[in-house]
């Protein structure tokens, strides 16, 4: 029952609280109290103080933390060739038409895409990963936002109707870009790639979907589409190369947006998409039951269980989370199941509402599950 391939049975999805040491040095850069140079040694020393971390709790798969990025997206979509960043006038436009987080207010940016897309040779998150890469023993695990993220959030209005007035091109080109990016990381040396998307799992929302329609979007088309572009992508794929993708609900400032089972779509997300692995959120009972699990192929297709919650420090009981494995077991086989928490716990660089001792105490917790359930 142990795997020696990611996913693990003890797999995360990678992004980790700002030690106060980073968040001080990134203010003063802001400031322009610091340099460039001065903050990206802080980054890097900070970087690999958390990979000993993640190495010592025995975390197989070890990641950055993100600490180079402010937000989990925004700063590789406006890295991308014909992206920019742009801060907006309020918080309501920086969700574009779709509904907000429940209770907190995010940083006014969107990105938009002004010119052709592409995927640099120079984008700065390849050179991210090669860091990690150079210090661990481990598996470095690079994590990049999915495609949808471009233009889920804002619709139409997010691409320029200049560049792309067929929107079929835009999506063609897209997929070209995102192609291009998974075999420049598999040249820089990734072997595992987490793709994370929020639009798959938003897509089960009534309200959003309700949302999208208002603006002008077929809920269901808008899915295949992002399908079809993450498919075309994954053609890239070398074959000893393991890309998973993960759905998320929201998770800013321990916050969501999205509430709804996987039901409306476990049948394409699990059949029609060519990823080799999910990381699903199933902490809370807006994540519905693991009925959907029922659609997973038998085989290779690995579903990692988000049960560990990274939105609240309250260490799970571990018999519970036992027998909630056991509950899902029930609809896949055990073979085909890993653990890890529903989320990162920093998703942005403000981070969710717990310690550092008690994220650590978390990702220990998964470590110590999978060893008494796989062995």
């Amino acid at each position: 029952m142990s795997r020696t391939k990611p996913p693990f049975r003890a797999d995360q999805v990678g992004s980790l609280l700002r030690p106060p040491a980073l968040k001080r040095a990134r203010e003063q850069r802001e400031r322009g109290e610091m340099t460039s140079a001065e903050l990206k040694a802080v980054e890097d020393q900070e970087i690999k103080r958390a990979i000993r971390k993640q190495e010592e709790i025995g975390i197989a798969a070890v990641t950055d933390g993100e600490f180079r990025r402010a937000f989990w997206h925004f700063d590789f979509l406006q890295n991308l060739t014909g992206c920019e960043g742009y801060q907006t006038e309020s918080q309501s436009q920086s969700t574009g038409t779709v509904a907000g987080f429940k209770g907190a207010a995010l940083r006014p940016w969107m990105v938009r895409v002004s010119g052709k897309l592409d995927f640099p040779a120079t984008h700065p998150h390849v050179e991210h990963f090669k860091f990690v890469k150079a210090n661990t023993s481990k598996t470095p695990k690079a994590m990049i936002p999915s495609a949808s993220m471009l233009n889920y959030r804002g619709g139409r209005g997010a691409v320029s109707e200049k560049v792309y007035p067929d929107l079929d091109n835009y999506y063609a080109d897209l997929a070209h870009a995102y192609g291009k990016a998974i075999k420049t990381f598999y040249d820089a040396g990734c072997r595992y790639l987490q793709i994370d998307d929020v639009a798959f799992a938003y897509l089960c929302d009534s309200e959003q979907r309700e949302m999208l329609r208002k603006r002008g979007d077929d809920p269901d088309r808008l899915f295949d589409r992002y399908r079809e572009v993450f498919n075309s992508a994954l053609k890239a794929k070398p074959a000893d190369m393991v890309i998973t993708t993960h759905l998320c609900r929201g998770n800013f400032r321990s916050t969501f947006v999205g509430t709804g089972g996987y039901q409306p779509v476990a049948d394409k997300l699990f059949n029609d998409l060519a990823v080799d692995g999910y990381f699903l959120e199933w902490d809370t009972e807006r994540a519905g039951g693991f009925e959907p699990l029922r659609a997973l192929p038998r085989g290779g297709k690995i579903v990692v269980l988000g049960l560990i919650t990274s939105k609240t420090g309250k260490l799970e009981d571990k018999g519970a989370i036992e027998r909630r494995i056991e509950e899902a077991s029930k609809f896949a086989s055990l073979d085909q199941l890993c653990l890890s928490p529903q989320c990162g716990f920093a998703s942005t660089e403000e981070g969710n509402t717990l310690s550092e001792d008690e994220q650590w105490a978390k990702l220990a917790r998964v470590v110590e599950l999978a060893k008494d359930v796989w062995g």
